[in-house]
């Protein structure tokens, strides 16, 4: 079983801040990865996993130690470390020795981008005046997240980049890598994503970020607690958005979280306790603030801003691509991805046929290695 170890970086420094795509400059970006294998001397094996919106650089392995970024208030990383320990990460299944992404053949890199709340410079980091950035924390493009893993490649030896993967949120920064560096990148393989957000996307987002903002204890960003009703609340309207009818019907059916007379106000439905548990969990791990930074970033994602139209800027990607869609994802719709791979000049579609909605590219592995591996097998 690999050991996972998260691994901080520095990557500007005030000589040399990074310069956001709004114009806006952090002096000091650091940022959190995880690898598995070993690079080889070419520097030409690696695999870029990229996650999604409340993940983090934890994509396999099984967490030994308690992790700490002192360079951050409250300390995330920290807390997630101490609820995830001795658990593996979020595609262990697909990731290690004989896997899908075969740690005896390449080198397997996750980092948890910028604007995240793990490990990477966002809104729980500390300014220059000892403060974490909180709501003044700048907005922070898809791009941007890429040019700052672009920093990392480089930092670790990378001389090419295999295949880059990732789902809803990591599918975004897929296909940007593809857009933005085709001179390193040899195949991607975006899953459930879009090209640009929809404006269905943006909607469930907007709500979730107005449950954060009208919780009495938000005061405009600068809380001392996490507003827990609030983020707790955009936690749970997300949980419905990344599962699907028929899942909830199996899952929970109308089924009481205790026994007793069913009309009574305290008994709940079992799909209200997990609804309930799970806007908890997320309270004790996230950061309301990022949370309306990433989803900020997530609805500004457009792959043609300022670049032309959807065909021009597709069609530009030359390298081969295997775009996967979820059968019952209403985020993003399997219709979704095979209108991108119409204006892909190298591209190919599959389907993972499942009933658990969006979140089934972290819950259907075996379906995801049968579906990857022959592309892996033909380009890899």
């Amino acid at each position: 079983m690999l050991k996972a170890k998260t691994h901080i970086v520095g990557l500007s420094g005030k000589d040399s801040p990074f310069i956001l795509e709004s114009g806006a400059q952090l002096s000091d970006v650091q940022l959190a990865y995880q690898t598995y294998g070993q690079l080889n001397s070419s520097g030409d094996n690696a695999v870029l996993v990229c996650h999604a919106l409340t993940g983090n650089a934890h994509a396999a392995g099984i967490q030994e130690e308690i992790e700490s970024d002192i360079n951050s208030s409250p300390d995330l990383l920290k807390s997630y470390s101490e609820i995830f320990k001795g658990k593996a990460g979020w595609w262990d299944p697909l990731i290690g020795e004989g896997k899908l992404f075969d740690t005896d053949k390449y080198f397997v890199v996750c980092t948890n981008f910028i604007g995240s709340c793990y490990g990477s410079t966002g809104p729980v980091s500390l300014n220059s005046k000892g403060n974490n950035y909180g709501p003044d924390f700048p907005y922070v493009s898809v791009r941007d997240m890429v040019n700052v893993q672009k920093k990392l490649i480089e930092y670790l030896g990378v001389k090419k980049i295999r295949t880059i993967s990732g789902g809803s949120l990591g599918g975004m920064q897929v296909l940007e890598w593809a857009v933005m560096f085709p001179e390193l990148v040899e195949t991607i393989i975006p899953i459930a994503t879009a090209a640009r957000h929809s404006p269905w996307a943006i909607g469930f987002n907007q709500i979730a970020r107005d449950a954060i903002i009208n919780d009495p204890s938000w005061h405009e960003g600068y809380y001392k607690d996490q507003p827990f009703a609030g983020l707790a609340l955009a936690r749970k309207i997300a949980m419905l958005t990344y599962r699907s009818y028929p899942s909830f019907w199996k899952k929970f059916g109308r089924e009481l979280a205790y026994t007793g007379n069913g009309f009574d106000a305290e008994y709940k439905f079992q799909v209200e306790n997990y609804l309930d548990y799970q806007g908890e969990k997320l309270v004790n791990r996230f950061d309301a603030n990022t949370y309306i930074t990433i989803t900020n970033t997530m609805d500004h994602h457009d792959i043609c801003r300022d670049r032309g139209d959807l065909r021009e800027v597709l069609n530009s990607v030359k390298q081969p691509v295997l775009s996967i869609g979820i059968s019952s994802d209403i985020l993003y719709p399997a219709g979704e991805q095979k209108e991108i791979i119409k204006l892909l000049p190298n591209a190919e579609y599959k389907e993972l046929k499942s009933p658990h909605g969006h979140d089934a590219f972290l819950i259907e592995f075996g379906q995801l290695e049968k579906l990857i591996k022959p592309f892996m097998h033909k380009y890899c």
